[in-house]
């Protein structure tokens, strides 16, 4: 999945964090909610705005700056 098509930060909303696009859920609350062990159903009742698209997308974004810290922390580690 491209979490581009449903993930985006415009530092003008919420500051800047990562959100669903035509929502006001940031990335971060819906993956603290995964982590916290509720299910999408749990979810979708708590808060009707949660699509079922959010929870692969914030996966996909949450990997994808993994990877990147780890790039990071290589290049950091090879340059001292």
């Amino acid at each position: 999945m491209d979490w581009r098509e449903h993930i985006y930060s415009n530092p003008n909303i919420l500051g800047g964090k990562p959100i669903f696009r035509d929502s006001r859920f940031t990335v971060e609350f819906v993956l603290d909610l995964v982590s916290a062990g509720w299910s999408l159903d749990q979810m979708q009742q708590e808060y009707p705005g949660i699509r079922p698209e959010f929870l692969p997308a914030a996966a996909a974004f949450a990997a994808e700056m993994i990877h990147d810290e780890k790039a990071i922390a290589a290049s950091r580690a090879r340059a001292a």
